[in-house]
C-alpha cells in the first residue's frame, strides 16, 4: 500500500499457517524495487528479515518484541512518525470492510484471491474518482 496515495499496490494471500515473519520476506522480495521502507507490527520481528531488508536498501520499521531491556531501547529510537504510517493501511482495510463488506464468499483459494483482488481494484478506482 502506498501511504501517500492510499492505493493498494500488492495483495498477498496464503492458505498456510505460517508465522508472519516467514511470510513478510516473500512479500518484501516481490516488491523490493518499489519499497523504501517497510513498517510492520511485532509479528514480523525477526533478525533475518531485518537483515534482508537492509541488504536490499529497505529501511525496516518493525517494532522489536520485548525479550530484554535492549528491545525497549530499540523501540524508543524508532522514528515514530514513519512507523505510525502503518496505521494508514489499517485505515484502507477498514474502508474496504465498510464499503465492500468484510466477508469473502468464495470457497476455493484462487477464487478467494480473485475476490480480494477485485475488492482492491474497486477500492482503487473509487479512490481515483473521488481524489483525482
Amino acid at each position: 500500500m502506498d501511504v501517500e496515495t492510499l492505493y493498494i499496490t500488492d495483495i498477498h494471500s496464503t492458505t498456510s499457517k505460517k508465522h508472519d515473519a516467514k511470510i513478510g520476506p516473500q512479500v518484501a522480495r516481490r516488491n523490493a524495487s518499489d519499497l523504501r521502507s517497510l513498517a510492520a507490527d511485532r509479528g514480523y520481528d525477526a533478525k533475518a528479515f531485518r537483515d534482508e531488508l537492509r541488504e536490499n536498501g529497505i529501511r525496516p520499521l518493525i517494532k522489536h518484541r520485548i525479550m530484554n531491556p535492549l528491545d525497549h531501547a530499540h523501540n524508543a529510537r524508532m522514528d515514530g512518525d514513519r512507523y505510525h504510517q502503518r496505521s494508514m493501511s489499517e485505515t484502507v482495510f477498514s474502508s474496504i470492510k465498510r464499503t465492500l463488506g468484510s466477508a469473502v464468499r468464495a470457497r476455493g483459494w484462487w477464487l478467494e484471491f480473485r475476490e480480494m483482488l477485485l475488492k482492491a481494484t474497486v477500492y482503487n478506482l473509487r479512490r481515483s474518482v473521488r481524489y483525482p
